[in-house]
């Protein structure tokens, strides 16, 4: 890193009530100070100022920009400060040198020194983050249906006998319906054991029905808000909403700090790497990465192989695996081909 006298770097150890800054020498990376500060606008202003007293502010290596660093990430980016994303320090660094918060942040000012650490931080001022913040609400509500109709199952196992009957044979969307219009004898004390069991199949029911209107209305705010940010995208076969806000959400509004179609790969646990012994010579995917985006890819390649797309490219074909991946060829070998080259 080329460095000019006078030039400092920062580190941020975030939380959600305070960061603790940590600021070293660009020319030397000695320490030269460390300081708390609340983690509100107010802070943010505090934390520059301070950083500024001791040179010109290189570059800030900020942990958590996605979670507790997002409002100080913003706040620096607004004022032409580089921000570069700093991943918490490894467990063999923390054994070694222990933990704190001040310890954090000199480590993330050295990693930044050091270029240990060099990845752009995500924007989050655009439709990217709006579709982000779409589909974490939309996982939870798919949680939730889903712990509500296996809950619904589970009172059936214990239901009494007449209820069971009049409840069984019925498929998912059929017993919904049914248990949210469970009508309740209202002479009979909460106590008994059938009536408990109407009212709770009925709310369990009504919360089912009630999560399937939020996912409907949510989808259809994600379905526009994709086709508007990567209409390209979602032109692609085998690219749904879903998988096309998914691979938007990784990338982030600035796809530019993903510097090549390695970097993706790597990215999205695609990338191949060597897993040869002996006398075998073979690749396999990396490991790493967002595991959905990974996911969201592997529904691609998995719908590519089920329309007999891939026969058309050369690439693609037995022969092509086989070399490309050693033994491992076959249809689990074209998968990872159409995996990495996904990612193209």
């Amino acid at each position: 890193m080329t460095t000019n006298d006078g030039e400092v770097i920062g580190g941020v150890d975030t939380h959600g009530q305070t960061h603790h800054a940590a600021v070293v020498s660009a020319a030397t990376g000695k320490l030269l100070g460390d300081e708390e500060f609340p983690a509100t606008a107010k802070g943010y202003r505090l934390l520059l100022r301070w950083l500024q007293t001791f040179g010109t502010v290189a570059k800030v290596g900020v942990e958590g920009t996605g979670s507790y660093g997002a409002g100080l990430c913003r706040f620096l980016s607004a004022e032409q400060i580089p921000v570069v994303e700093v991943n918490r320090p490894n467990r063999q660094g923390r054994r070694m040198h222990g933990k704190s918060d001040p310890i954090d942040a000199i480590a993330a000012a050295r990693a930044v020194l050091a270029e240990a650490a060099t990845a752009l931080p995500k924007v989050r001022t655009g439709a990217v983050e709006a579709i982000r913040i779409l589909r974490a609400t939309r996982a939870g509500a798919v949680k939730a249906r889903k712990a509500a109709i296996n809950q619904m199952h589970s009172l059936l196992f214990g239901a009494p006998d007449e209820l069971r009957a009049a409840l069984a044979g019925l498929d998912r969307a059929a017993l919904v319906v049914r248990c949210a219009r469970l009508r309740v004898d209202t002479t009979k004390q909460i106590a008994d054991p059938a009536a408990a069991a109407k009212i709770a199949l009925r709310r369990l029911a009504r919360r089912v029905q009630m999560l399937d209107a939020e996912l409907a209305e949510t989808d259809e705010q994600i379905t526009d808000l994709v086709g508007k940010t990567a209409p390209a995208t979602s032109a692609i076969y085998g690219v749904g909403p879903q998988i096309a806000a998914q691979l938007l959400t990784t990338a982030g509004e600035n796809p530019q700090r993903i510097r090549s179609e390695a970097a993706l790969a790597r990215l999205c646990g695609v990338a191949p790497i060597p897993a040869s012994s002996g006398n075998t010579t073979r690749h396999r995917l990396h490991r790493g990465g967002d595991r959905q985006a990974n996911s969201a890819i592997y529904l691609i390649c998995r719908r590519s192989l089920s329309s007999g797309a891939q026969k058309s490219r050369p690439e693609y074909s037995g022969a092509a695996t086989c070399r490309a991946w050693g033994p491992g060829g076959g249809r689990n070998g074209r998968e990872r081909v159409l995996a990495t080259r996904g990612s193209d």
